[in-house]
């Protein structure tokens, strides 16, 4: 995007036709890892709402909440038991003493999980990183909950 469109429509309209070296340089501005499986479509329509959310603002709280409330309804996908709610202040920084050395994690912004300079979505990530095992939690490696689930 060597001259940058000035209107959100036409930097949107402009995503179909940038080789895939430029969408992968917006896309590290936008996002902390790239996607798993990724596909043109997909990597356009993503980038697309970043540049929306930029520049009118992200979806209200609220407006989140719900739609995720009606996914989680609708879904057939059924979760095993409820997720726990931790609602950590960015900058928030866990420690846990593993392996003779000392972990220490921070909570981004966006709500990620910062260990050694890589972002995770989850505690359970980190745990499973640290440990190279599954713990059945990332909130009990980290010692947020005992072993029966006591918050």
């Amino acid at each position: 995007m060597s001259d940058k469109p000035t209107s959100v429509a036409a930097r949107i309209a402009e995503l179909p036709s940038l080789p895939m070296s430029e969408l992968w340089q917006l896309w590290d501005r936008y996002f902390t890892r790239r996607p798993e499986y990724p596909n043109r479509s997909h990597v356009e329509s993503r980038i697309a709402y970043k540049i929306q959310e930029e520049a009118f603002g992200g979806l209200a709280t609220a407006t989140r909440e719900r739609l995720e409330a009606i996914g989680a309804k609708h879904s057939r996908i059924k979760l095993r038991a409820k997720p726990r709610e931790f609602n950590f202040a960015p900058g928030t920084v866990l420690l846990r003493e593993w392996g003779e050395r000392e972990h220490r994690v921070m909570v981004t912004a966006e709500g990620l999980f910062e260990y050694e300079g890589r972002s995770f979505k989850s505690l359970t990530a980190v745990a499973r990183h640290i440990t190279g095992t599954h713990w059945g939690g990332g909130p009990l490696f980290f010692g947020l909950i005992g072993k029966r689930g006591d918050q």
